[in-house]
């Protein structure tokens, strides 16, 4: 049985139980009055939905496109950035404590400070008991003064018998002078007997003046050779005294070192920590009193040896300090260690016996500030720096 096709809709809608009414009902409800007619719907709408959804897509293509550049702009961004630096959690604030202990023995009698104090360099930190130093002291100086007036007394010796040893030599010389007038006589008398112009006697008498001459010139040979002897010796005194005084000067210096470390002083600017020491307890020598933490900090940061390749001394530093997390400081790179943290411990890895395990090693890096902080800082305290690399 064949059926007409040139029936459109009407006949179709037919086929459908209840949809001829419905449609009737929506027909009365378009064309109620005071009701806006809705919009047909067919060959007429058709352009305008057509229009519409390219300019959709591509609205859509453009943001997602925008989106896509944005996203490749950024990771390029981040990249190079990311490859400018390089940081590491392994780091802390480190310095150079000084324990501070006794270097004699003697009652503690005065702790001026208090735990974590600052104080400047020279301040006083222990106070010791110095009577007896002092005693020592006054007793080396005495030995000193005494060992200074032998000295000057044997330097009045030596100078002494220098005089002595001129007026020695003089006398020699005069005596000289006397052996040749004398012998002089005495050839001239001996002449004058064998013409007789003279008695026998008198020619023996300037022979007898001739051997006296003789004897007091070797007699004042004698005394100038014997106290120029003398000399060397006192010279020898002296050199005897000097060392006398050089020791007691020295013994006084120690006593004198000795009463300076009753007052136990700070050797820089810093803080006090972990105070041990107490008012009426004896210190040995020895024995920690307190540990003296100095203002001068750094960073230690320990690097991974990969880490390391672009970092170089001067590079700038941006340092967090999870103390204070809302702060950034500048430092820069200071020294790097040359070997690994593992080289320089107690017990130093051998990878030469047993199985060997290839481990990242890492390396210490020194990182200073470019201003000292004005904040509290002490040695452990955990830092996070960013060494910028290009």
């Amino acid at each position: 049985m064949r059926r007409s096709t040139s029936g459109s809709s009407d006949d179709a809608l037919k086929f459908i139980p209840g949809m001829d009414q419905r449609t009737n009902d929506e027909r009365r409800q378009d064309t109620a009055p005071g009701r806006e007619a809705r919009p047909a719907i067919g060959p007429a709408g058709k352009p305008q939905a057509v229009v519409e959804r390219p300019r959709r897509r591509r609205r859509m293509v453009l943001v997602i496109t925008a989106l896509i550049i944005a996203v490749i702009i950024g990771a390029v961004t981040w990249w190079f950035n990311a490859s400018g630096y390089e940081t590491t959690d392994d780091a802390f604030i480190d310095a150079r404590t000084v324990s501070i202990s006794s270097q004699i023995n003697a009652a503690i009698v005065d702790v001026p400070v208090t735990d974590n104090q600052l104080v400047e360099p020279g301040a006083i930190l222990v106070r010791l008991d110095d009577r007896d130093y002092k005693a020592q002291f006054d007793q080396a100086a005495a030995q000193v003064d005494q060992a200074k007036a032998n000295l000057t007394t044997v330097d009045a010796q030596v100078t002494a018998q220098q005089a002595r040893i001129d007026q020695a030599a003089k006398q020699a010389a005069e005596s000289q002078a006397a052996l040749a007038f004398a012998e002089q006589q005495e050839q001239r008398y001996t002449a004058l007997v064998k013409q007789g112009a003279v008695t026998q006697e008198q020619a023996q008498q300037y022979a007898s003046g001739l051997l006296q001459a003789r004897a007091n010139y070797a007699g004042a040979q004698a005394n100038a050779i014997a106290t120029e002897k003398q000399l060397p010796v006192l010279q020898a005194q002296r050199l005897q005294a000097q060392a006398q005084w050089e020791q007691v000067t020295a013994a006084k210096e120690q006593a004198a070192a000795n009463l300076s470390r009753t007052m136990i002083t700070a050797p820089v600017g810093g803080r006090v920590a972990r105070l041990t020491a107490t008012k009426g307890n004896y210190a040995g020598v020895g024995q920690a009193l307190l540990m003296f933490v100095p203002r001068d900090v750094w960073v230690t940061a320990n690097f991974k040896e990969t880490q390391l390749r672009t970092v170089r001394p001067g590079a700038s530093v941006d340092i967090r300090i999870d103390a204070f997390p809302d702060s950034i400081f500048k430092g820069h790179v200071d020294s790097i260690q040359p070997g690994s943290g593992t080289a320089f411990s107690l017990l130093p890895a051998e990878n030469a016996t047993g199985n060997f395990v290839k481990i990242v090693q890492r390396i210490p890096v020194k990182i200073v500030f470019d201003q000292p902080p004005d904040i509290l800082l002490g040695p452990g305290m955990s830092v996070v720096p960013t060494v910028k690399t290009q």
